[in-house]
Order: C-alpha cells, then sequence, then structure tokens
C-alpha cells in the first residue's frame, strides 16, 4: 500500500449563502484546492464527492456530482457521489484516500458540498429528520414527519445525550456554556466561519433555550458551503510545494441498532493502530460538535480524556488555543458552520492548513500531528457512521 499526502485543500467561507448554489460553492472548492496543489483539472484521475440532502433542498439526485462540478474542468474524470448523512465528505476522502493507498489513481480529488438556506426553511428540518430510522420516526410522530419535519429532533436527541453526560459526569449547563464560548472565539479568528462574534459563558446561557439544556449558541446553525481536498503519491504533493502533510489513517466504522454507542471510539481505535500515533500524540483536534455536548463525550471516546474527566481538560485550558490539545481551532461546527455534506472536508481543511502553518491567527504552534472525527445520524442510541482521519506534518514521526 502507497502513502497518501494531501497535496491541495481549499474550503468556502461557511455561511448563509442564499444568492449562490450548490454547484457554484463546489467549483470554488474544487477549483481552490486545484490551485492549491498546482495541478490542472485534467490531472484529476478520480473525484469523490459528498452531499447529503440535495434531493430535498435542490431537488437534484443521483448525479449531483456531475451537476455541481460542470465546468469546473473535471468533466469525463470519473465521480462517485457519496451520501453518508453528516459524515458525507469524510466518507467521500475515505474513498479517495483508499483509490490513492491502493495504488488505482495517483491524483484523486475529495470534494464535500452542501446547500441548505433556500426558500422553504422547514426543508432542513424535513432533511435531518431522515437522518434516523424513518421508521421508527413514523412510527412515534406520524407520517407527517417525513413531509413538514419534526422540529429540532436532532436537537432532542442531543439534549437527552448532554442530560445522560450530566448526569454520570457531574458536568453543568456553565460547562457547557463554557464550552460553546470557548469555541466561539475560535471561530472568531477564522475568516471562514459562519459567526465570527466571541461571547462569553453568561451570554450563551442567555440565548433562548433550544431543547433543556441546549441553549442557541450551543447549537450548530444551518449553514452552506464546500471544501475540497487534492489527495496524491508524495510526488504530487511535492510539486505542489510547502510542508507534507501525510494522511496516516482513514478508518470508518457504522454504528449498531442494537449495542453500544462505540462508533467513535472504534473508528478512533483503528485510525490509532494504522497510523502508530495514539490520543497522547495528538496537537490538534477537529471534532464534530454539532451541539456542544459532544466537545466532551467525544473528547472521552477518542481517548484523550478519560471517562467524565473532559470538562477538566477545558477548565484547565488545555482545550483551548495555546493549550495542550486545542479542540476545534476552526471554531468547529458550532461557530464555522455545518452544511452538513461539507463539514468533514471541512475539518480536514482545517487541519492541513494547521500543519503547514498558515492558519493565521487560530494557529496552533508547533502542529504536527492531527486528528479529526466526523459523525452522521443516529441509529440506536448512537452515530450511525463515523470516519476518524489522522495527518501528520512529514518529517515529525512520533
Amino acid at each position: 500500500m502507497r502513502e497518501v499526502y494531501v497535496a491541495g485543500a481549499f474550503m468556502t467561507r461557511f455561511d448563509r449563502h442564499f444568492e449562490r448554489g450548490l454547484g457554484s460553492l463546489a467549483r470554488e472548492a474544487a477549483e481552490g484546492a486545484m490551485q492549491d496543489a498546482d495541478i490542472a483539472a485534467d490531472a484529476v484521475e478520480f473525484v469523490a464527492f459528498g452531499n447529503a440532502a440535495a434531493g430535498i433542498f435542490t431537488g437534484q439526485e443521483m448525479i449531483r456530482a456531475q451537476t455541481a462540478l460542470a465546468g469546473s474542468g473535471l468533466e469525463g474524470a470519473p465521480m462517485v457521489n457519496v451520501e453518508n448523512a453528516c459524515a458525507s465528505a469524510s466518507s467521500a476522502f475515505h474513498l479517495a484516500f483508499n483509490a490513492i493507498r491502493s495504488g488505482q489513481h495517483e491524483v484523486a480529488l475529495a470534494v464535500g458540498a452542501e446547500k441548505m438556506n433556500v426558500a422553504d426553511r422547514n426543508l432542513a428540518n424535513v432533511a435531518l429528520a431522515r437522518a434516523i430510522d424513518v421508521e421508527e420516526l413514523v412510527a412515534d410522530r406520524g407520517d407527517s414527519a417525513l413531509t413538514e419535519g419534526a422540529g429540532p429532533l436532532f436537537m432532542e436527541i442531543y439534549a437527552r445525550f448532554a442530560l445522560d453526560y450530566m448526569e454520570m459526569s457531574g458536568a453543568t449547563q456553565h460547562d457547557l456554556a463554557l464550552a460553546a464560548a470557548k469555541s466561539r472565539f475560535h471561530g472568531s479568528l477564522n475568516p471562514n466561519a459562519q459567526f465570527r462574534q466571541a461571547v462569553t459563558a453568561e451570554e450563551v446561557l442567555a440565548s433562548r433555550t433550544i431543547v433543556d439544556p441546549l441553549t442557541l449558541f450551543m447549537c450548530s446553525p444551518i449553514s452552506d458551503g464546500a471544501a475540497a481536498l487534492v489527495l496524491g503519491t508524495r510526488e504530487t504533493a511535492q510539486k505542489a510545494g510547502g510542508p507534507l502533510v501525510r494522511v496516516r489513517a482513514s478508518a470508518m466504522q457504522t454504528g449498531r441498532k442494537q449495542g453500544p454507542d462505540d462508533a467513535v471510539a472504534r473508528a478512533a481505535a483503528k485510525a490509532y493502530e494504522a497510523s502508530g500515533i495514539g490520543p497522547e500524540d495528538l496537537d490538534v483536534i477537529e471534532l464534530h460538535d454539532a451541539a456542544i455536548p459532544a466537545e466532551f463525550t467525544v473528547l472521552e471516546e477518542l481517548g484523550v480524556a478519560a471517562s467524565g474527566e473532559a470538562p477538566r481538560l477545558l477548565h484547565d485550558g488545555a482545550t483551548r488555543l495555546g493549550g495542550r490539545v486545542p479542540v476545534n481551532p476552526s471554531g468547529g461546527l458550532l461557530s464555522r458552520g455545518h452544511p452538513i455534506g461539507a463539514t468533514g472536508a471541512g475539518q480536514l481543511v482545517e487541519l492541513t492548513d494547521q500543519l503547514r502553518g498558515r492558519a493565521g491567527k487560530r494557529q496552533v504552534d508547533g502542529a504536527r500531528t492531527a486528528l479529526a472525527e466526523n459523525a452522521g445520524g443516529i441509529l440506536g442510541r448512537g452515530s450511525a457512521v463515523a470516519v476518524v482521519t489522522v495527518l501528520e506534518r512529514e518529517g515529525t514521526s512520533v
């Protein structure tokens, strides 16, 4: 198996792009990544296109990549459409990684794109309702849940997770607010973030309640955006210039309908085994904080903190910029935004920038090893899919 490198990375600003379509966003990201890699479109041999819900938001099904990337110069290249809930983009990256690793292709492009802000604002609720078992949803809430949505369904689920975690760990709502304020501070330093205004923990608590104990500022927004990465061999990355970023591991696991909520932990274990890097070696993490309690629960699933101990990392300053292992320096889903089919690629663009030393005011000093955790959907008691990716700046093996 060959080593795989990130040769180019680019993302649009994640925001409410009312005036732009899915194709406009996807092409900007793809063209930016190719320019960053210093390659022409005709050099790309394989495209994996992550998108979760264009069929609902725009009506486009089946050939989403082929339509969104028309006019980019990529026409004619093999394209695979990847729909895997909020992990669509990281799943696309996983396919592109394996295409290079196996020797099947020399250059591959992973794109994640989503357009969620449309005229019918309720379509977001309709789309997100499809990311759980719809038979169970209809049995619980009726057929209208599939046509009218089910309100803040995922925030109801995340609120239950939050209450369970608070009972187990002794964490408080104020701890959640402190974590949200940290992410908002990080987002204030990111020109690609949807929310760039720092807030205090008190302001987080004072924002309106969505589902107790979650307030508005503890929940990720409805976003539009795209991100893309060019993957290739070491030679491909060397031609682009700059520090070399190697993909040490990409691991995907599916949740279980019956059984423990351990998809993230299993994906992390496989990524650690494949990369030879453990949680103690990580310098920076981007994790899937669709709601802020995930910052605590995922850190524990990743083995960065012991069970019930993640809030202590926050209070000690370890997860803040300047700390031992900054978490979500981009602002995370909470502040950078969460265009569901693009989020995983956005995380990996951020980590590539961190390892190349080009993250500006949010740069993690001396970042050498990085991990992204991207999850999607709900199956049983936890995530339906989880992807964990480990990146490393070459020449800094642990």
